[in-house]
C-alpha cells in the first residue's frame, strides 16, 4: 500500500491507537495531521519521532468536541497540505460506572467527544471529498457499540450511534465515491486500559478467545486496509476487531 500524495487526518493521534494510525500513515507516504486536545507537550513528541523516522506530518491542537475546533483542525490541514482525502475519527474518552450515578455534564462530554467530533470532523472533510468524487472516512469505534455495555451505558450508546452513522453516511456519499467504514475494537493494549488490576487484566484476557489483548498496530493496519484500493468496493461495514470476542 502507498498512500503517497495523499492527505490524512487523524483525530486524537498524540498516543495509543490515535498515534499507531499515523505512524503507519506517516511510513507509507502520506501527509498526516496529528491532533490532540489536552497536551501539546505530547502531541510535539509525537510529531517529532514521526518526523525523525522520515513522516511528512504536522501537529493541530485543536478540541474537535467542537465544530470550531474541528474547522480549526481543517483549515490547518489544508492550509500545510491541501485537500484532505482521508479521515480517521479516532478521538474519544470513556467513562466506567453506574449510569444512575452519572451527571447530565458527564454524558453530555461523552456525546461531545465521542459522537459530535465524528459529526464535525465529517462535515468539515465531505466538501473537498465530494469535490474530487473520492475519498474515505474510517470511524475508530468500540465492541460495546455492538453488544451494549454494563456500566458503560452512555460510552456504548455513543459508539452504537457512529455505527448508525457510518452506514447511514456510506450510503448517502456512496453514488460520490465516498467511501465510509467503521472499526468496532475490542480490548487493545493503551493506557485507557491501564487502569486494570493485573487479576482483572488476566480475567479479561481468558473472556477472549485468542487469549490477549489486540494491539494498536494491529488496528492501524486494518485502517490502512479499509483506506486503501484493495477494499475498493467496501462501505458501510462496521468490522468488530475484538478477537473473537463477541
Amino acid at each position: 500500500m502507498n498512500f503517497q500524495n495523499k492527505t490524512v487526518v487523524v483525530t486524537g493521534s498524540s498516543r495509543g491507537i490515535g498515534r499507531a494510525i499515523a505512524a503507519a500513515f506517516a511510513a507509507k507516504g502520506a501527509n498526516v495531521v496529528l491532533n490532540a486536545s489536552k497536551s501539546q507537550a505530547e502531541l510535539e513528541q509525537t510529531v517529532k519521532q514521526l518526523r525523525a523516522a522520515g513522516g511528512s506530518v504536522i501537529g493541530v491542537m485543536a478540541d474537535v468536541s467542537t465544530y470550531e475546533g474541528c474547522q480549526n483542525l481543517f483549515q490547518a490541514a489544508h492550509t500545510h497540505f491541501g485537500d484532505v482525502h482521508i479521515l480517521v475519527n479516532n478521538a474519544g474518552i470513556s467513562h466506567i460506572g453506574l449510569f444512575s450515578d452519572m451527571t447530565p455534564a458527564q454524558w453530555q462530554k461523552l456525546l461531545q467527544v465521542n459522537l459530535e467530533s465524528v459529526f464535525g470532523c465529517t462535515h468539515c472533510a465531505i466538501p473537498t471529498m465530494l469535490h474530487h468524487k473520492s475519498g474515505c472516512i474510517i470511524n475508530i469505534s468500540s465492541m460495546w457499540g455492538v453488544s451494549g455495555a454494563s456500566c458503560e451505558a452512555v460510552y456504548a450508546a455513543t459508539k452504537g450511534a457512529i455505527h448508525a452513522f457510518t452506514k447511514s453516511i456510506a450510503k448517502e456519499l456512496g453514488p460520490s465515491g465516498i467511501r465510509c467504514n467503521a472499526i468496532a475494537c475490542g480490548v487493545i493494549d493503551t493506557a485507557m486500559n491501564q487502569w486494570l488490576s493485573a487479576e482483572e487484566a488476566e480475567s479479561l484476557t481468558d473472556e477472549i478467545p485468542l487469549c490477549r489483548f489486540g494491539q494498536t498496530k494491529e488496528v492501524a493496519d486494518c485502517v490502512l486496509y479499509l483506506s486503501s484500493e484493495q477494499s475498493s468496493y467496501l462501505t458501510g461495514q462496521v468490522i468488530t476487531l475484538d478477537g473473537g470476542m463477541l
